[in-house]
């Protein structure tokens, strides 16, 4: 069963355009979770432009399914993640200067750095997953920095997937099938939606968990937060 794990980092970014507390990011949390969401997730960034650090102290006593926090692993998001112990910590490597995560880690040139990171996240009992492109030199590196899964980028899959879908998703399907030999857990996200969501799945029928935010919010304000969640639950199914 693959579970979906929702991002309300846009709930934040609404809020934030005009201060106060509407919309309530805590509520969005656990109205997703009564919902049929089987996880959150947030991406507190340095500058707090959607999520803040405080957002993610508050959202914690909440969470009755799981709790993910993505974050480019410097000292900040290091402290944050061993304060609030979430269930997983997704590493990505985009900077205070990137808009949205746009690619994978190098996990050979970043060996020793994710080794480091890793160990020590789970040294407090935290699950890690990093992000990788579909590349199987990457996901190789993946299992020396010895994380307990890696997230697959899918921006490509879904800007080629209407072009070619079998073409789009064959990276993906050859890079899963070698991280499940690997031993390696197998998450997935990034431009994932209810058009192509299905097929994915579909492929690659043993992934472990998809996180999706902007793509659900977006349908949401169209069908209603409740409904959407759950048309995307059946992509699932």
């Amino acid at each position: 069963m693959t579970k979906l794990s929702v991002n309300i980092n846009k709930f934040a970014t609404l809020r934030n355009s005009r201060g106060g507390n509407n919309p309530d990011v805590v509520k969005a949390a656990v109205d997703a979770q009564l919902y049929g969401a089987e996880g959150i997730t947030v991406h507190p960034r340095p500058d707090e432009r959607h999520i803040t650090y405080q957002d993610v102290l508050d959202i914690k006593p909440v969470i009755t399914t799981e709790f993910n926090i993505e974050g480019y692993p410097d000292e900040r998001y290091i402290e944050l993640v061993k304060k609030v112990k979430p269930d997983q910590a997704t590493l990505v490597p985009d900077g205070p200067d990137v808009l949205t995560s746009n690619t994978g880690w190098d996990t050979k040139e970043n060996e020793k750095f994710l080794s480091e990171v890793i160990a020590e996240l789970k040294g407090f009992g935290i699950r890690t997953s990093i992000f990788v492109d579909p590349v199987e030199s990457m996901i190789l590196g993946a299992v020396k920095v010895k994380t307990d899964r890696i997230e697959l980028y899918t921006e490509p899959y879904a800007e080629n997937y209407l072009r070619d879908r079998e073409e789009a998703v064959q990276a993906y399907v050859e890079c899963a099938e070698l991280a499940k030999k690997e031993g390696l857990g197998l998450n997935a996200g990034h431009d994932l939606s209810l058009e192509n969501l299905s097929f994915f799945k579909k492929k690659i029928p043993f992934l472990d968990e998809v996180s999706i935010g902007h793509a659900l919010i977006c349908d949401s304000i169209y069908l209603g937060f409740e409904n959407t969640i759950q048309l995307y639950l059946n992509q699932l199914r």
